[in-house]
């Protein structure tokens, strides 16, 4: 459930904020006055499309937050997790846009930055906005079969047809790069094998390089090696009054001292050890002299071994553990080609029966949607004829996919039609559906598809959002489709903006938008109608305009007793 929306620098609205309650919110007001802003403030919260030119003049930048939240386990938690974005208490989701002015945008999630791609993945999840541009989606085939299972509760068939696809898809491939050019496999073949036995060959080890190096580097610089190795070595140990023989008098001198002051006591250990690691650093001088020889062939040996890795570097890899990676996956790759025929033979048997298990799962979910076909149809039916539309026919066609076409959604295109006069044939809805009738069919099954959403305890309640739902009504049926929202709005939160009061006479929660001049400046404001009174003047103002009598008051309020009862 949208819970709040704060809206600042976001066209002609400064800063407002508007909290918003379970039923149907319903948003009332002069034409121009911002109501539809709100809604596409709203989408911009949701990842919709940003602009500089939507930032309040004299402004630096603009921001929507909106703050959603749902008791138990929302569908969002498993999005958030996800992404890294949980915390402690998942019942709440807070979505914040900014735009500024040079152009750049930030998407923050809980106050964490996320990107667009990943909330526009979110949205579904929270809301579903229906406007006059939104109806257009309704003609796309997609859109209308995605209806058609929602309102199956085909979700659980639908991810295993998908899964079982995807599988078969997979194998397709293999089976393909299996199958092809027979001399293309043999040159690889033999490509490979000369790869993989000039790396066998060079017996490579991890970081035999770095130690060749050292090595070299010694040998090339012997001499200067075994001059400061032996001058060293003389001077800690060999020569006269070197360090040794003088520590040697210290500690002689310090042990006489300790016996008539035990305050040297402390430092005579300390001096020991550095007397024995002198000691030991000048036994491992003389040693490492006596290992120091001229080797020519061995440097020879070292600087070829050396160019044999540069050379195999800039063949197979920058490092020799990337070298080694890459013998590894050749031999693999190598193995496989070589085992093709073998290979083939399984992915053949494996296909034959993931293909099987496809169709099998692709013609439950058919069997499901055309249950679910007549149903929907004949609820839409319903429906219509509550808001005015009672001689409409519609019908939901069902027809398999042509061979070769079948996908991750399954083996059907599906198609709704309408015939909305007697002696009409049905059509396809963009072929004869006005924009009023498609209002009233997108509310229509929007109602009959959240009811059996709402009879499916997993499906999370959306928000519902119908901008414009009235175009091309009025009268009774402008009422009918006040009374489907009421409906639409037992089991999802419902956001409505209208012109007429014969709808807006239905809301639970009622807010007025208005527009207005300060200081040379043009302002939006949101006012929340808490009253009976208040309402009743809003309806009056729909009713009639500015000039409210105190007949018209008196029909606004016996308007919204009737929609209470």
């Amino acid at each position: 459930m949208l819970q709040e929306l704060h809206i600042q620098n976001y066209a002609v609205i400064d800063n407002l904020r508007i909290e918003f309650h379970p039923g149907l919110n319903l948003l009332s007001g002069e034409t121009g006055s911002g109501k539809s802003i709100l809604i596409d403030a709203l989408g911009l919260a949701l990842a919709g499309r940003a602009s500089p030119d939507l930032i309040r003049t004299g402004e630096d930048r603009a921001a929507v937050t909106a703050v959603f939240r749902a008791e138990g386990g929302p569908l969002w938690a498993a999005w958030l997790e996800e992404h890294g974005l949980g915390g402690r208490d998942d019942s709440e989701i807070i979505l914040r846009r900014e735009i500024q002015s040079g152009g750049k945008s930030r998407m923050l999630v809980n106050d964490r930055p996320a990107t667009l791609a990943a909330v526009k993945a979110l949205a579904p999840l929270l809301v579903e906005v229906h406007g006059q541009s939104e109806h257009v989606a309704l003609f796309e085939r997609s859109s209308q079969l995605d209806l058609l299972d929602q309102f199956a509760g085909a979700a659980t068939c639908l991810e295993k047809v998908s899964e079982v696809f995807e599988k078969r898809r997979a194998l397709e491939r293999e089976l393909e790069s299996l199958s092809s050019d027979e001399q293309e496999r043999l040159r690889t073949i033999d490509l490979l094998a000369f790869q993989l036995q000039e790396l066998d060959r060079a017996q490579l080890e991890p970081g035999e390089d770095s130690r060749l190096e050292v090595e070299k580097r010694l040998l090339a610089n012997l001499e200067k090696v075994r001059a400061a190795a032996s001058s060293a070595y003389g001077e800690l140990y060999e020569e006269d009054g070197s360090a040794g023989s003088r520590l040697a008098l210290v500690s002689r001198s310090l042990d006489e001292l300790r016996r008539y002051d035990a305050a040297f006591d402390p430092y005579f250990e300390p001096l020991a050890s550095a007397r024995a690691a002198l000691e030991d650093l000048a036994l491992f001088i003389r040693d490492y002299l006596g290992k120091l020889e001229a080797n020519p062939r061995r440097l020879e040996e070292i600087e070829d071994r050396l160019a044999l890795v540069d050379r195999l570097k800039r063949k197979y890899g920058s490092t020799i553990e990337a070298m080694l990676v890459y013998r590894d996956e050749i031999r693999k790759r190598l193995s496989g080609l070589e085992h093709a025929d073998e290979r083939r033979g399984e992915v053949e048997r494996l296909l034959e029966r993931v293909s099987a298990a496809y169709r099998d799962a692709a013609l439950e979910l058919s069997r499901l949607r055309r249950e679910a076909g007549r149903k929907l149809a004949k609820q839409v039916r319903e429906e219509l004829a509550q808001v005015g539309m009672e001689k409409t026919r519609f019908e939901v066609q069902l027809e398999p996919l042509p061979e070769g076409r079948a996908g991750p959604k399954g083996l059907d295109e599906v198609e709704f039609l309408i015939s909305p006069n007697p002696g009409e044939e049905l059509r396809p809805l963009e072929k004869i559906a006005s924009g009023g009738e498609l209002s009233r069919l997108m509310l229509g099954l929007k109602t009959v598809v959240g009811k059996a959403r709402g009879r499916d305890h997993s499906a999370p309640g959306l928000t519902f959002v119908f901008d414009e739902v009235d175009a091309g009504i009025g009268g009774r049926v402008a009422e009918s489709v006040g009374q489907r929202l009421k409906r639409l709005a037992r089991d999802a939160q419902v956001l409505c903006v209208t012109h007429l009061a014969q709808i807006a006479c239905f809301a639970d929660h009622h807010f007025r938008v208005e527009k207005f001049e300060r200081g040379g400046r043009t302002f939006t404001s949101v006012k929340y109608l808490g009253t009976d009174d208040e309402r009743a003047e809003e309806l009056a103002r729909m009713l009639s305009g500015r000039q409210i009598s105190g007949e018209v008051l008196k029909h606004a309020a016996q308007m919204l007793r009737q929609a209470a009862k």
